[in-house]
C-alpha cells in the first residue's frame, strides 16, 4: 500500500528539503523529487519493512536510503519538526503551562551507536516531552543503561520551542532533588510523586500532585508513535538514522494539527 502527503501537507514542509541539483545533460540517473523520497521513507516508518523491501512504486531504495542519511546528518527532519512546533504555537494549538515526560524502552537488534545493555536486552530509550494536549514538544534517543533522571537535560536539548514549561510532571523515576534544583534554576518546576524508600524530606505539594493524573497523555504520545513498526525495534546502526525515524513520526502529529 502506498504512502503519501496531501498536497497541504507537502507545502508546508517543502521548503526544508533540498532537491538534489544534477546538472541537465549528465550521463546517468536522472533527480528523484524530494516528496517521492520522502513518501518512501514513510513507507518504511510505518509497516518497519528492510530497506530492499520498498515497493516498486517507489524509487529505488539505495536512492531512498542514501537521501535519508543525509536528511539525518543534517539535521533536516529536526528543523521540519521544530518549523511544525513554532508555527503551531503561534496559531495557539500549543499549551506549555504543564508539560509530560516520560520515556520507552526500544530493543536494538542490529547493536550499533549508542545502545545500551539492560535487564531487558541491549538497547534505547526514547525519551519525549508533550504539551498539556498531548502533543511532542521534544523527542531523544539515548542509551538504554542511562537512568531516565539523567536524560531530562538532554531532552530538553532537543526541545522545539523557545519558551520552557512552567511545570514538568513526570513519574516516581523523575523524583530526583538534583533534578528538581536544575530545573528550578531554569524557571521549571518539576512535580513527580516520591517514591516509596525515600528518605529525605518530602517536598512535593499534594495540590500539584492532581496535575499528575493527566500523566496519561505523554503514554497516549508513545501510543502514537508506536503505530509506526519501525520504532518498535531499532535496526538502524547510526543513532542518527534512528532518531530521524522519531522525529518523523513526531512531526507526522503535528502536521494532523493544521
Amino acid at each position: 500500500m502506498a504512502i503519501s502527503l496531501t498536497d497541504a501537507q507537502w507545502e508546508r514542509i517543502r521548503r526544508h528539503f533540498p532537491e538534489e541539483n544534477i546538472p541537465d545533460g549528465r550521463p546517468g540517473r536522472k533527480p528523484v523529487p524530494a516528496r517521492r523520497v520522502l513518501e518512501a521513507v514513510l513507507w518504511i516508518l510505518n509497516t518497519g519493512a528492510q530497506w530492499h523491501m520498498l515497493p516498486q512504486c517507489y524509487p529505488n531504495y539505495k536512492t531512498v536510503h542514501r537521501r535519508f542519511q543525509r536528511w539525518c546528518e543534517r539535521d533536516v527532519l529536526r528543523e521540519v519538526l521544530c518549523a511544525l512546533a513554532n508555527e503551531l504555537r503561534e496559531q495557539g494549538g500549543l499549551d506549555e503551562s504543564e508539560c509530560f515526560v516520560d520515556a520507552m524502552f526500544s530493543p536494538a537488534k542490529g547493536g550499533g551507536e549508542g545502545v545500551g545493555p539492560t535487564k531487558r536486552g541491549k538497547g534505547v530509550k526514547i525519551m519525549g516531552i508533550v504539551d498539556r494536549g498531548g502533543l511532542p514538544l521534544a523527542a531523544s534517543t539515548h542509551a538504554a543503561n542511562h537512568h531516565e533522571v539523567t536524560l531530562v537535560q538532554l531532552t530538553f536539548d532537543f526541545y522545539m520551542v523557545e519558551a520552557k514549561p512552567e511545570n514538568l510532571i513526570g513519574d516516581k523515576a523523575y523524583d530526583s532533588d538534583h533534578l528538581d534544583e536544575e530545573l528550578r534554576q531554569q524557571g521549571i518546576r518539576m512535580i513527580a510523586p516520591h517514591r516509596r524508600n525515600r528518605r529525605k524530606l518530602r517536598i512535593q505539594d499534594g495540590r500539584r500532585l492532581r496535575r499528575y493524573q493527566r500523566r496519561w497523555l505523554v503514554e497516549r504520545f508513545f501510543s502514537w508513535i508506536q503505530w509506526h513498526r519501525r520504532i518498535l525495534i531499532r535496526w538502524e546502526y547510526y543513532v542518527q538514522n534512528f532518531l530521524g525515524f522519531v522525529q518523523l513520526a513526531c512531526a507526522l502529529i503535528l502536521l494532523k494539527q493544521f
